[in-house]
């Protein structure tokens, strides 16, 4: 998914009035968080390059999580907007969608790619 592609989708999924700098924002925050905290404690994390997104981001950049997982990007925006918007009843349930990808994203994450090492044990 590209930013654009998660930005399209949100936007149809649920309209909003943020501003397209506001969620990709939003996208970069949550991808920084992917890297330093999935993607970073795996061997071979540093072949992935991320520097953030702004409003100068190409909207054609590739987002970090893959298909079929790449759906915790709208939960996220989705929570991100019902948050933003003092609905709290809605964020709660959105949140906990958004959780529930991460989680799935994570555990997939984790299945597939070697942690890294934390050194040798001594005896």
């Amino acid at each position: 998914m590209t930013i654009m592609d998660a930005l399209y989708r949100i936007d149809g999924l649920k309209p909003n009035s943020y501003s397209q700098s506001d969620k990709i924002k939003w996208l970069s925050s949550l991808d920084g968080v992917i890297k330093s905290e999935i993607i970073d404690t795996h061997e071979d994390g540093e072949d992935i390059v991320f520097n953030g997104y702004d409003e100068n981001t190409e909207i054609t950049t590739k987002l970090i999580v893959p298909a079929p997982y790449d759906d915790i990007y709208l939960r996220w925006l989705e929570s991100q907007i019902d948050y933003a918007n003092g609905e709290y009843g809605k964020y709660n349930n959105t949140s906990k969608a958004y959780n529930d990808a991460y989680s799935l994203f994570e555990r997939y994450y984790n299945r597939t790619h070697m942690p890294k090492s934390k050194g040798k044990f001594k005896f």
